[in-house]
């Protein structure tokens, strides 16, 4: 079994900052790449960015320049630090992860931006 547990969503105001985590935990030789994602009310869950086991990441356009993705391979961990969010990025954040050719999403973490 693997288990990806989310963490550091909240409410923020229009302009300030959140730091996410994601462990995973369990039944774990390898992680490949991992992600974060977001899913608002009424719409489709959409990619924010990834990172692979290297180090490589991509974000989508709309994030790009506010947020930064990394991981602690170490300790299976991957971060989403958002700076200058807005209203509009209010969602549900996922991370999930490729060990081995199985992927798997965390429960979810709710980010609220608004004054």
């Amino acid at each position: 079994q693997v288990q990806l547990v989310e963490s550091g969503g909240g409410l923020v105001q229009p302009g300030g900052s959140l730091r996410l985590s994601c462990a995973a935990s369990g039944r774990i030789f390898n992680i490949n790449a991992m992600g974060w994602y977001r899913q608002a009310p009424g719409k489709q869950r959409e990619l924010v960015a990834t990172i692979t086991s290297g180090g490589s990441t991509n974000y989508a356009d709309s994030v790009k320049g506010r947020f930064t993705i990394s991981r602690d391979n170490a300790q299976n961990t991957v971060y989403l630090q958002m700076n200058s969010l807005k209203p509009e990025e209010t969602a549900v954040y996922y991370c999930d992860a490729f060990i081995g050719p199985l992927g798997y999403w965390g429960q979810g973490t709710q980010v609220t931006v608004s004054s």
